[in-house]
């Protein structure tokens, strides 16, 4: 693992720092008191204390995200995360700034913010362990961890100079820990009229009318709001591409694949889709 990285990481059992160990082709990362941590063959490590509540996203909603995404549909937000991040991260940040991906999936987002940062490194973080086998391949920068957003993050104090937080859930006491006081958050979450146009039709979830007060409380008392934009573009979708959108977010939990394809069918192509998000930057309040 790259030491830049590494020396940021921290053990999720006592929060001692960690180092890489070999044996033949196995690696596992350790610490001081013994507590060790193996490193996947498809190179992200498994850095959970106990088991995760809820394995994450299964492999064909991470393939279908993948998939969408290598297909330029969400580049728009990728793009507002890499010019906020180099409006954020200064001179201050220092050398190698590290850049925490918190739910970063495969990892498209991060690398396009590492490719905005050329001296800053990442970590992406998912408790889905197909998205971090994707991960870790998303840019040589990139390390990848299993680590649940829920739980203490294995990342030292005060170590990242931004984080990322991408249609994910939100941890404000974590996030604020380990921010440097001078980071940013960057967070994206779903505008209300976020993919609208297949709500009806299709019978998909609708955005919660309360999402950004529900935002504001999971970090509030840790962050103030400095911005918040909206980012908005309308797609001209087949319907095997809506169909791969459907099936990488949260909507895939609660849908029939063949009331789906019924579904599909009744809808004329191409089919306009209207994706809209609210980029908000927040900024650690003084500790």
């Amino acid at each position: 693992m790259d030491s830049r990285i590494l020396q940021r990481l921290r053990c999720p059992v006592c929060g001692e720092p960690l180092s890489e160990t070999h044996a033949g082709t196995a690696r596992a990362l350790r610490c001081p008191r013994r507590h060790s941590f193996d490193v996947a063959r498809q190179g992200y490590v498994n850095l959970l204390a106990g088991r995760a509540p809820h394995p994450g996203d299964t492999a064909e909603m991470v393939a279908a995200r993948a998939d969408f995404l290598a297909a330029g549909h969400y580049d728009l937000i990728s793009a507002a995360l890499a010019d906020a991040a180099v409006a954020a991260v200064g001179p201050a940040a220092g050398a190698y700034p590290l850049v925490v991906d918190a739910g970063a999936g495969t990892g498209r987002h991060l690398a396009a913010v590492l490719a905005a940062l050329p001296d800053a490194v990442g970590l992406a973080l998912d408790v889905s362990k197909p998205a971090l086998r994707r991960a870790a391949r998303a840019d040589p920068r990139v390390a990848a961890a299993l680590a649940d957003t829920w739980q203490r993050l294995p990342v030292a104090d005060g170590a990242a100079a931004l984080l990322l937080n991408v249609f994910a859930p939100r941890h404000g006491a974590e996030f604020h820990r380990v921010l440097d006081p001078a980071g940013a958050l960057l967070v994206v979450t779903p505008a209300e009229d976020h993919l609208a146009e297949l709500i009806g039709p299709l019978g998909l979830l609708r955005v919660d009318p309360a999402k950004q007060d529900r935002v504001a409380a999971s970090l509030g008392t840790h962050f103030t709001c400095a911005t918040e934009t909206v980012h908005r573009r309308e797609l001209a979708l087949t319907r095997p591409e809506v169909a791969t959108l459907v099936g990488m977010g949260p909507s895939a939990w609660h849908t029939d694949p063949a009331g789906l394809a019924a579904r599909l069918a009744a809808v004329a192509e191409p089919v306009r889709v209207t994706v809209a998000v609210r980029l908000g930057v927040w900024h650690p309040v003084p500790r």
